[in-house]
């Protein structure tokens, strides 16, 4: 594993004011995926923005590990939906021109 893309899990914790108890709740819950080397603990930095919005949800909504769960699966459901709904427009567009 590449270094460069991991982010501490403890800096990544003191910069949003957290525990890293929350980190392994949601390692634990399948929210997001640990890289341990050393005894240290990482986040892949393509996780970052998932995970942002996870602590977000969680200290100022107030969402609990469940319900983040379900509003990530409900957001993905959505954004595949939006693809997909873009793909088939291309394809009337193409079936329009002629």
């Amino acid at each position: 594993m590449n270094k460069v893309n991991l982010i501490p899990a403890d800096e990544f914790c003191a910069s949003h004011s957290i525990e890293i108890s929350f980190i392994d709740s949601l390692q634990e819950a399948g929210l997001i995926e640990i890289t341990t080397i050393k005894e240290t603990e990482y986040i892949q930095e393509s996780q970052l923005n998932e995970l942002e919005k996870i602590v977000h949800l969680y200290y100022e909504l107030d969402i609990n590990l469940e319900g983040i769960d379900t509003v990530i699966h409900l957001l993905q459901r959505i954004n595949d939906m939006q693809d997909e709904i873009t793909l088939l427009k291309n394809r009337l567009r193409l079936y329009e021109s002629f």
